[in-house]
């Protein structure tokens, strides 16, 4: 592991939906989903290379992640993701990157997704209505 406890983490980068599309057709990287389940169940990327691993198990299952590829993390509105690509960076891994906005920028944009987009589309969370409580880190 490398030692960051004296060394603050740079700032993670942003990619908008257009660069991180770009970067998976044309790169190659990989879209990290760390949406739990459900979300991925009820709306997901169409596109190839995409990931999941719930942020819920993402601590435990990060290795699993190649560090040879550029990652761009995906959440619903970019929260969850950039705390899982500031862990990454923690964690030594160099080609990471935050999709600025989630999923929610990506519907907006247009960009190809399976499933039902309303939630998103209008502004809202995909995971809105299974938020247990609040700060649960859902969204």
């Amino acid at each position: 592991m490398q030692d960051t406890d004296h060394h603050p983490l740079p700032d993670a980068k942003q990619y908008c939906p257009t660069l991180a599309l770009r970067k998976a057709n044309e790169e190659g990287a990989l879209l990290v989903d760390v949406r739990e389940r459900d979300e991925i169940e009820a709306l997901a990327l169409d596109v190839a290379g995409v990931i999941n691993i719930p942020m819920s198990e993402f601590e435990r299952r990060h290795a699993e992640l190649p560090r040879d590829r550029l990652l761009v993390l995906v959440c619903a509105v970019g929260e969850r993701s950039l705390k899982a690509t500031y862990l990454l960076m923690y964690r030594g891994y160099t080609q990471v990157a935050n999709l600025e906005g989630g999923l929610a920028q990506w519907v907006r944009k247009g960009f190809p997704v399976k499933g039902d987009s309303t939630a998103v589309a209008a502004g809202g969370c995909a995971c809105a209505k299974a938020i247990p409580a609040a700060g649960s880190g859902r969204c």
